[in-house]
């Protein structure tokens, strides 16, 4: 196990005396984490790759009903989202989650593609507002480069 896997673990340890029920579960594993899951963020670096692996890697095996959110400041969701089996249930976090003090009253933007379920728009600003935060829904207003699972009508 490496060192900061070690680490975190050593800090988390006894963390059911400190947190009330349900609020933090440790797994061994993404299934494991994802496999009740109505909502998944991910905290994997903000790029490409990092993104796809992680997103996919919850796609297939997270129950159907499972939103996917991601942070990201620098990436699209829409393409994203094509590269997934679950495009209408895939949001991105612009702003940042983690709470600093110099975010305190910052607006979150909640990006989702132009295909989403409508329904699943006020679940996420719901659950983001209940964390506190301030949030404002839009359709993702990046260029997409992928088109892996687009279908282009000709």
């Amino acid at each position: 196990m490496p060192a900061n896997l070690r680490k975190a673990e050593a800090d988390f340890a006894d963390m059911s005396g400190r947190a009330a029920p349900g609020r933090l579960d440790l797994v061994a594993t993404v299934e494991d984490a994802v496999r009740n899951a109505d909502i998944v963020f991910d905290f994997v670096p903000d790029e490409l790759e990092s993104k796809l692996e992680i997103f996919s890697m919850i796609d297939r095996m997270a129950p159907p009903k499972t939103i996917l959110c991601t942070p990201s400041d620098a990436l699209s969701i829409t393409d994203l989202a094509s590269c997934v089996y679950r495009p209408e249930r895939c949001f991105a976090i612009r702003g940042g989650l983690a709470p600093v003090v110099s975010r305190v009253g910052q607006t979150l933007r909640l990006l989702y593609p132009a295909g989403i379920d409508g329904q699943l728009i006020p679940v996420v600003l719901d659950f983001l507002k209940r964390q506190g935060r301030l949030v404002q829904a839009e359709v993702d207003p990046d260029m997409p480069m992928l088109v892996k699972n687009l279908v282009q009508n000709h």
